[in-house]
């Protein structure tokens, strides 16, 4: 493992939210930096939507949390930027990463990487206009990988904090394999601090990048951290507990979530959709992944769902095996 390594947990939409990070960190170690899912809308001064627990500084340690914005309008950026400074916050993320295409035919996430012209000129004023750090989370494009060149030369033109690269394109979604040798080329060429996400499913995978990528020390996870919570723990080899006791402490944290997720609203079917979209990944690391599936998938009661978690954790094996992606995209 590389000396000053650095973990972070990339945001999902519904599962990640303020709430998913507090009782994530209640029970789990190793990740050093996480984002918000992403905000839009930021349309006036003290905009509503950023009046919220997801970002409230009572309730989320400023200093490893950084609040992400979907945008492709350079005063909604300064807006979202000031924003976040007043609440303590001292860097925001732009994602232009998001490749689903509700999204990106809008020429937001990634539809915006086919127009670095475009991405220079909000650059340009964003960066005469804030007092927090700017990171970007990118895709190598949205059509073809050879977009992420002209991109390279808009991102080395700015302060950027830091650019973290998923190894594929838009158009791919989360499908196919990551491009790693794309990647291994554009490390010389990005000044900013490069952050590689992609694909990092079980530590094994892990050590393969880190091993391709000698020059990185920084990487994000994603599906295989919700596949494993214990995932970035394992990659820092800090002392593991036993097979049975990591059952124990899923389930207490599956468990503790839902509860939270309870007290958020008065819709507990939104609180049940929630868990099931993070329950998506956690089959993975069970012995019958689509078993337990079966059992959670079309639950709406809060009872019923609370009798199934019980079972699942009475009558599976965790087995922490990590994200199946080929296997989920068969289904």
């Amino acid at each position: 493992m590389k000396e000053n390594l650095k973990l972070s947990l990339g945001p999902f939409q519904g599962i990640t939210d303020q709430v998913f990070r507090t009782t994530y960190t209640t029970y789990f170690q190793g990740i050093d930096k996480f984002y918000t899912p992403f905000f839009t809308s930021i349309q006036k001064d003290k905009a509503k939507n950023l009046q919220t627990d997801e970002i409230a500084p009572s309730l989320n340690n400023v200093e490893t949390l950084t609040p992400q914005i979907l945008s492709n309008d350079a005063a909604e950026i300064i807006r979202f930027s000031e924003q976040c400074a007043n609440l303590g916050y001292n860097e925001i993320n732009i994602n232009i990463g998001c490749p689903f295409q509700r999204v990106a035919r809008k020429k937001r996430g990634s539809g915006l990487l086919p127009y670095p012209e475009i991405l220079d000129a909000i650059f340009a004023q964003v960066f005469q206009n804030i007092s927090t750090k700017l990171s970007v989370k990118c895709r190598f494009g949205y059509n073809d990988s050879s977009e992420i060149f002209p991109l390279i030369d808009v991102f080395n033109s700015y302060p950027i904090s830091e650019l973290i690269v998923h190894a594929r394109i838009g158009k791919q979604l989360y499908k196919g394999t990551v491009d790693t040798a794309l990647f291994e080329k554009i490390i010389p060429l990005v000044k900013a601090p490069l952050i590689y996400n992609g694909d990092i499913f079980t530590v094994s995978d892990f050590k393969m990048f880190e091993q391709e990528f000698e020059s990185v020390n920084s990487f994000m996870l994603g599906r295989g951290l919700l596949s494993n919570p214990f995932l970035a723990s394992e990659i820092k080899e800090i002392e593991q507990p036993e097979s049975f006791e990591k059952q124990k402490i899923v389930h207490a944290f599956v468990v503790e979530l839902f509860e939270a997720r309870l007290k958020q609203g008065r819709y507990p079917q939104r609180a049940i959709g929630r868990m099931k979209e993070l329950w998506s990944y956690l089959i993975w690391s069970f012995d019958e992944p689509q078993h337990v599936w079966r059992k959670i998938k079309k639950i709406n009661d809060p009872k019923l769902y609370t009798e199934a978690v019980e079972y699942i954790f009475s009558n599976y094996k965790w087995l922490g095996n990590g994200y199946k992606s080929s296997e989920m995209e068969e289904e």
